[in-house]
Parts: structure tokens; C-alpha cells; sequence
């Protein structure tokens, strides 16, 4: 199928930087949107930036201005660039891809809403 493993979080202080990736994995063929979701503790899941094939970003208010989403589809690799980091960006950060073709011998599979393990995301003040 297709796995989603995220890199790049970490602890910085308010007002930094950090800078996540996401690599997919397996035998894709195409993949349709990538995005960002976070969980902090206690509270649900939430989206926070998405992208589509063609490089159209949206963003969750909390996002605008601070974060950027891009995508290489040559390496299935989706990134955010998370700036002016706030305390309350302190959260767990999924990688999400709502739908890809994937091949298994020699079919062709439509799959889902693939989530990567998440990466922590630690914001001091």
C-alpha cells in the first residue's frame, strides 16, 4: 500500500522555526491531496494545511501567515514550513493523504486516507 513516515519535529523555543517533511512510500502511481493534521493532548485531531497535486494550498486560520505547505511529487515528499512558532502549535503533526493509486504485482489499487505515526512538535515559551 502506501506508508507515510514523517521527520523534522522537535523543541524550539517561541518564535522559531522548524521545518517537517513527509515521505510516502510503496508502489504508488499517484497521489491526490497531502496534508497536515496536529493533535495536542486532550483535544481531537485538527487540520491544518493541505495540498493539492498542483501546488493549490489551504490552510486552517491558525496556519495562515505562519505556515507553508509544498509538495515534491517527483519524491511523494509533502512539507510544511512551520514559522513564528507559537506555544499553542505544541502538538503531535500527522501526515495525511486522502487518496492514491498504488500498484500490488501488476493491478492497479485505489486506496484512502493514509496517516503517517506523527512526529512532536514542542513549542516552548
Amino acid at each position: 500500500q502506501v506508508q507515510l513516515v514523517e521527520s523534522g519535529g522537535g523543541l524550539v523555543q517561541a518564535g522559531g522555526s522548524l521545518r517537517l517533511s513527509c515521505v510516502a512510500s510503496g508502489r504508488i502511481a499517484s497521489i491526490d491531496n497531502m496534508a497536515w493534521y496536529r493533535q495536542a493532548p486532550g483535544k481531537p485531531r485538527e487540520f491544518v494545511a493541505e495540498v493539492s497535486p498542483d501546488a493549490n494550498a489551504k490552510y486552517a486560520e491558525s496556519a495562515k501567515g505562519r505556515f507553508t505547505i509544498s509538495r515534491d511529487n517527483a519524491m511523494n515528499t509533502v512539507y510544511l514550513q512551520m514559522n513564528s512558532l507559537k506555544p499553542e502549535d505544541t502538538a503531535v503533526y500527522y501526515c495525511n493523504v486522502d487518496r492514491a493509486l498504488y500498484l500490488v504485482a501488476t493491478s492497479t489499487f485505489s486506496g484512502e486516507d493514509f496517516w503517517g505515526q506523527g512526529t512532536q512538535v514542542t513549542v516552548s515559551s
